[in-house]
């Protein structure tokens, strides 16, 4: 198939590009980002999703798109762009795959904030956020840009909509990838105790069973569904734990309370504008960290065969590419 992917310089969208090999791939990105990366089959489209003529221009030709391409920041000093990016880049996605007829699908990446909260529970597919409180401008964008993803699926549009957990695994140390950039600091004693109290409770997935999540969706997902491609529903200090026990060193000895952690956060964004480096930790992340996020992936082992792996070999992995990249050392 020609497929084309937005936001394919991303953590996310540079592995998928990569794992499309036999399918003619098109890399839609901004002229500022670093290619280098794909591979070099990959065909590459330059443009923005802020603007539907370059996006066009990229379809063309084209059977199916990812809509990758998202600001996933937690705090941005202007909260606008989320709109701009991930609501209106998607209301552009849709408007230019409509311009072009040779696109039978569009998989669009959205969020497991999508979906809300869950706290104290399981949730799947079914939950709606109640969209009464957010706890970013990022979730909140999510939210938005999934209600325009699902009222054009119900228009008739051949959308598929596929929902990440908190993405883990090698690769590219962005803001999706924030749980190498989390355990850099731990390693590296920056961060020399758990994180709040272990109330957490986020869903976990490999970059890669992420990616091959979003190649099944193309290939026997269902227009209008939506898939969760989650993993195992844990805490950040049973992350701790398990990547104290497989490196045998030693687990956190303290909790670092949460409102501590939200002084900090506070901190680190005052000090942000000022230098205009976008902080490793703000107060959104807190309030997100406030609530629990689990999640049940079974409709897309069942439809999709979406096989996450065991979430000690997914970090036992990253944690060896950690060390080789001489980023950590155990």
């Amino acid at each position: 198939m020609r497929v084309v992917v937005t936001g394919a310089t991303g953590y996310l969208g540079g592995r998928l590009c990569a794992a499309l090999a036999g399918h003619a791939v098109r890399a839609f990105a901004r002229r500022s980002s670093d290619a280098s990366g794909l591979p070099a089959s990959v065909d590459l489209a330059y443009g923005d999703v802020t603007d539907e003529g370059s996006l066009a221009a990229a379809f063309d030709g084209c059977d199916a798109v990812f809509h990758v391409a998202a600001a996933v920041e937690p705090w941005l000093p202007d909260p606008s762009v989320f709109t701009t990016v991930n609501v209106r880049g998607l209301e552009n996605v849709l408007k230019a795959a409509k311009r072009t007829p040779t696109v039978k699908k569009i998989i669009y990446t959205s969020s497991f904030f999508a979906i809300g909260p869950t706290d104290g529970y399981v949730a799947d597919e079914t939950q709606r956020h109640q969209e009464k409180t957010f706890c970013s401008e990022y979730e909140k964008s999510k939210v938005l840009a999934d209600r325009i993803a699902l009222q054009a699926a119900a228009e008739g549009v051949p959308i598929t909509i596929v929902y990440p957990g908190v993405i883990y695994g090698p690769g590219k140390l962005t803001t999706g990838n924030i749980v190498s950039r989390i355990l850099i600091e731990r390693f590296n004693w920056r961060l020399p105790g758990y994180i709040g109290d272990g109330y957490d409770r986020e869903s976990f997935c490999h970059v890669d069973d992420v990616v091959n999540g979003h190649i099944a969706a193309m290939e026997k997902g269902r227009p209008g569904e939506r898939y969760l491609l989650t993993g195992e529903n844990l805490s950040f200090k049973q992350i701790f734990d398990m990547a104290a026990n497989i490196t045998n060193t030693k687990a956190p000895l303290f909790h670092v309370p949460l409102w501590l952690i939200e002084i900090y956060g506070w901190i680190s964004v005052f000090v942000s504008r000022i230098t205009g480096n976008l902080p490793l930790i703000s107060y959104p992340t807190v309030r997100v960290l406030r609530h629990q996020w689990a999640y049940s992936c079974d409709k897309a082992k069942r439809e999709l065969g979406y096989s996450p792996r065991n979430l000690t070999e997914g970090l036992s992995e990253m944690l060896l590419w950690l060390k080789d990249e001489k980023l950590i050392k155990f």
